[in-house]
């Protein structure tokens, strides 16, 4: 995939108009890797530009896929019986992370909560570095405005009463940043002052792009993971989208796959919760029709394992799959196409209106909401939920909310074999699924 502190946080924080202002100077970048990062959404948007949301019924009809609704993803994941006993997010806050952000995020998403019912809110956004003026003509912005749009409508549909921060970094090729420097500064400054308690990522490179990788020198990557290091110290969760590629990824150009099993960073790294992807079958209610699988159609859910970092004892539990190396995913969500979620955006003048997007840039967001809704039941951040995920996992019972995906499907793509989904965790979606009203509890309770 070329492409996602105890108490109040943002309370807690200065004003993050006033942390925008310092943003614009302390954002000098660091040594920049030449390694391309840039949102899993490019090419993962199917349906442009439409004037209201349809039903699946009419989706099948007129583009042969289904396509959800807010609404339907809270049936599907048990979400409603969280809010009506208050758990909705309030009083924690997702930080998203997009290079340039969108323009018109603030209107989308109100548009967006009012049609299907949802209560709005405000999304802050933080310009992390100079970020330039927003044009519609260029690609390169009009990608990270839809993974911008998509990430904030998915978190907001899973935890309603949530903050949402945006950060905006100053990505421009033409001067030859990369983005990656950028990022970690930004989610560094955000969690050294106390802004978020999960944050977001659906953007990642290729491990094998970075400098040095070929003759076995990680240490580009290495010294990227500042950022993941505090939010370890101060107890924020980081999670990152494990990819569209299936078991390979794109190489330096980001046009052409590698023809062998690759892992991509930041999701690859042990102090990142790494998200994949899953197909939903849904009626019109949001109930399935038959249990997920794995995410393979106009993209392919990432996972394998790291050829950077070494087995994590969290995951020691799951050697005998693993092997000696760090596995992707850890956990997986939403992200097909055929079964994408409906999301609003008017950045683009000539494609206003509703798109059906997936990947698992659309995942990623969708559990970042599910990390906000157990921080507020908890009463404080989890952190790192590495090891209480795993721990959870190895239960084997419906009482921890997690629910094993194992129809045998694969995330194999592009001709590279991939891993099928079975009993127990894989390298296709993980550990599974959740079942969030049972999920969020057992998470809270479990020590981590």
């Amino acid at each position: 995939m070329h492409i996602a502190r105890t108490g109040q946080a943002v309370a807690a924080a200065t004003s993050v108009a006033a942390l925008a202002a310092t943003a614009l100077t302390a954002a000098a970048p660091t040594a920049v890797p030449h390694t391309l990062a840039v949102p899993a959404v490019v090419g993962h948007t199917l349906v442009h530009g439409v004037s209201s949301p349809l039903s699946s019924e009419q989706c099948q009809a007129k583009w042969q896929i289904n396509c959800y609704s807010p609404l339907q993803y809270r049936t599907a994941y048990d979400l409603n019986a969280l809010y009506r006993k208050g758990v909705t997010g309030k009083g924690r806050t997702i930080v998203i992370v997009d290079s340039y952000g969108s323009p018109t995020v603030q209107h989308d998403l109100d548009v967006y909560s009012k049609q299907f019912g949802l209560p709005s809110t405000k999304v802050k956004v933080v310009k992390w570095g100079h970020v330039p003026a927003f044009d519609p003509k260029n690609s390169d912005m009009t990608g990270w405005a839809g993974e911008t749009t998509l990430d904030v409508e998915m978190a907001h549909a899973v935890a309603p009463a949530a903050k949402i921060v945006v950060v905006e970094t100053a990505v421009s090729e033409t001067e030859g940043t990369t983005g990656l420097p950028e990022m970690m500064d930004a989610e560094k400054y955000m969690i050294d002052h106390g802004v978020g308690d999960v944050i977001s990522q659906s953007f990642g490179a290729t491990e094998n792009t970075f400098p040095g990788f070929a003759k076995g020198d990680f240490s580009s990557i290495k010294k990227l993971r500042y950022a993941f290091q505090d939010a370890n110290r101060k107890h924020v969760t980081v999670l990152a989208a494990s990819g569209d590629g299936g078991a390979t990824d794109l190489q330096a150009d980001g046009k052409t796959y590698y023809k062998k099993r690759v892992n991509s960073w930041p999701s690859s790294d042990p102090l990142v919760t790494s998200i994949g992807g899953t197909q939903l079958h849904l009626d019109d209610k949001g109930d399935r029709v038959k249990p997920d699988s794995v995410y393979n159609d106009y993209g392919s859910g990432g996972g394998g394992q790291s050829h950077v970092f070494t087995r994590p004892s969290f995951q020691n539990g799951v050697k005998k799959v693993v092997g000696t190396r760090r596995g992707t995913p850890d956990i997986s969500m939403s992200a097909a196409v055929n079964g994408g979620a409906w999301i609003y955006s008017s950045f683009d003048p000539t494609a206003t209106g509703w798109d059906v997007s997936g990947g698992t840039s659309e995942a990623t967001p969708l559990f970042a909401g599910i990390v906000a809704l157990a921080d507020q039941a908890a009463g404080h951040r989890l952190g790192n939920i590495q090891q209480r995920l795993y721990d959870l996992s190895s239960y084997r019972s419906k009482l921890t909310g997690i629910v094993d995906v194992n129809d045998g499907t694969n995330n194999s793509y592009e001709g590279v074999t991939g891993y099928k989904a079975v009993n127990g965790y894989d390298l296709a979606t993980g550990v599974g699924t959740v079942d969030a009203l049972r999920f969020v509890p057992a998470l809270v309770k479990q020590k981590p």
